[in-house]
This record gives structure tokens, C-alpha cells and sequence, in this order.
């Protein structure tokens, strides 16, 4: 018999981790066959050691989940423990290093790792996926990561002011209050990277900035990491005039889910004639994330999986 011991910092993590009225702690002893208890703020688990060491491993990325989104679902912990069993590959990936005290990322997915992995070799990416795959809140970690290791002086993160299918009018207030609903997703995964007091000053330092994509005209960005997000909305002339703004030192990540295009009929997406235009140049990769590396609620998969299904073979007559 083996044992181990897991250190969780309050009663809250330790209410997410077991789940309500401890099915996860349940399924989780029953999958793994060992024996697990809480005392004085620790996790003990005991049992045969190949089983000890599966179940440490479940329950340190249950904590880094319950550290990141508060809470820990039923979805969160079948999905690890079907990694662990091997019913679905194990990701074994080094933390992304933030800047927030305790705080790290680690991939997923193994779609994830390639695409943390495609991000550290080249200088350019492209990554197409639906949603959720976590194509903002990979290039968004790996942008704070390279500024907290001084790779790079800069971040900068851009949206094309496209609005999804509905017409919101002339938004009132300046320059930033007009461009917040579109930064919103950008700023939301900056947010879990850095505490508040650090983007402020970041940002009014200038050492990160949030701008549509029509303002990106006519500059050089060196030593600066820039992520395009929703590139999808963009034209072929505004991915020419996005891309050729990249200066010495400097990475770009471009990032997009081809089936939610929201140009008008018969307008090129930017995204895909970059993808195919550009595709074997070296200094640039693509990835493709699909429904395997969505990472949200249980039921986004099942959306995603509707909406790629023939919509006819399930026509209510």
C-alpha cells in the first residue's frame, strides 16, 4: 500500500475538488480503486501505487480547474479520468509560467499542446477551431508568459469590430467605450492571467494594448507579441495590412473559427486565404483544433457537433 498527501489551501477548493454531496470524490474512488479523505487542509490518498499516482495527478488538475474557474464539474472530472484510464490521451506539457501569484495553465488537450507548442517554435501561427478550444486563452497565457520572462517588451491584442449578425448602432461614450464589447473576450482571459492592478498599469504603460484591427494601420511593432482574434471576420486586405505590421523580435498569433463568419455574402475571409497562401513558409504553421479540444461545458461539444451534422436529417416533419 501506498499514500500520498495533496495540500488545498481553503474549505472552498476542497468543496469544488469532492463536488456536491462528494460524487466527485465518489466516482473518483470507484474509477481508481484507492481510498481518499481530507484532514487539516490536506488530501490523503491511499491505495496500490500505480492507482495513488493516477489519482494524485486527478486531483492536482481538479485544484488548478477549481483555482481557475471556481468550480469544478462533473464534465471536468470524467474527462481527466478518461485521460488517466487511457481512454483518451494524457497531456503531458510543462505550466505556462503568469503573472498572477499561484496562477498557471496547462493545456488540456493534446490539440492544445501542439498549439502551445506551435506558438514556442514559430514566429507566426495560424489556429482555426471552433469554440471553446481555448485558441484566446492559449495565445493570451503564452503572451503574459513571454512578457514575464522578458522575452518581449509588448502585448498586443486586436479584434476586427465585426458585429455578429445584428446591427448594435452608433455605441455612445470615447474611443474605448465604443471598442470594449469587442475586447471584452481578450480582456476576460487577460484577466485570469494578472491581477487588476497589473493590467492597469500595464495598460497605461502602454505595455499592453487593446485595439480594433483598423487602427493597426501604418505601424511596426517590434519586441511585442500580437494576437488577431476572431480573424475569421476579417477581409484579405486587412490580414495583408495586419500581418506586414510585424517588427523585429515580435510573434503573431492569429486565431479563428472558420464557421462563424460574419462578413457580408461573397467577401473572402482573411483567415482562410492567409492559411492557404501562406501555408509552407517557413516561420509559420497552422493548427487546427476541433470539437476534441473544447474544454467548456459538456454540452458546447454536443452544440458544436449539432451544427456540424447535415441540419436536414433532423428536420422536425
Amino acid at each position: 500500500m501506498t499514500q500520498n498527501t495533496i495540500s488545498v489551501l481553503d474549505t472552498r477548493t476542497l468543496l469544488s475538488l469532492f463536488g456536491p454531496r462528494d460524487q466527485h470524490l465518489r466516482k473518483i474512488r470507484s474509477a481508481l480503486k484507492v481510498d481518499v479523505s481530507a484532514r487539516d487542509g490536506r488530501i490523503r490518498i491511499e491505495g496500490e501505487e500505480p492507482a495513488v499516482v493516477k489519482a494524485t495527478g486527478v486531483f492536482e488538475q481538479l485544484r488548478e480547474i477549481a483555482d481557475r474557474t471556481g468550480e469544478v464539474s462533473e464534465h471536468d472530472v470524467d474527462r481527466i479520468l478518461h485521460a488517466v484510464a487511457g481512454d483518451a490521451p494524457m497531456v503531458d506539457h510543462p505550466p505556462i509560467g503568469v503573472l498572477r501569484p499561484g496562477r498557471s495553465v496547462r493545456p488540456k488537450t493534446p490539440g492544445q499542446a501542439e498549439y502551445i507548442r506551435a506558438m514556442a517554435e514559430h514566429d507566426i501561427v495560424f489556429c482555426l477551431g471552433p469554440a471553446g478550444t481555448g485558441k484566446t486563452y492559449l495565445a493570451v497565457a503564452m503572451a503574459v508568459a513571454a512578457l514575464k520572462q522578458e522575452l518581449i517588451r509588448k502585448i498586443v491584442l486586436v479584434r476586427p469590430a465585426v458585429e455578429a449578425g445584428e446591427s448594435l448602432g452608433y455605441l455612445p461614450g470615447d474611443l474605448q467605450a465604443k471598442i470594449n464589447p469587442y475586447l471584452r473576450p481578450l480582456l476576460d482571459a487577460l484577466r485570469e492571467m494578472m491581477d487588476y492592478e497589473q493590467i492597469r498599469r500595464n495598460t497605461e504603460q502602454d505595455v499592453i494594448e487593446m485595439i480594433p484591427l483598423a487602427y493597426m494601420r501604418g505601424r511596426t511593432l517590434n519586441d511585442a507579441f500580437i494576437i488577431l482574434d476572431e480573424a475569421q471576420n476579417t477581409t484579405v486586405p486587412q490580414m495583408k495590412m495586419f500581418l506586414t505590421r510585424m517588427g523585429m523580435n515580435s510573434k503573431i498569433v492569429v486565431s479563428g473559427d472558420t464557421t462563424q463568419v460574419d462578413l457580408p455574402p461573397h467577401v473572402r475571409s482573411g483567415l482562410v486565404d492567409a492559411v492557404a497562401r501562406l501555408r509552407g513558409i517557413k516561420g509559420t504553421t497552422e493548427v487546427h483544433l476541433t470539437g476534441r479540444d473544447i474544454v467548456r461545458h459538456r454540452l458546447v461539444q454536443e452544440i458544436v457537433r449539432a451544427y456540424d451534422e447535415d441540419p436536414k436529417r433532423k428536420e422536425i416533419r
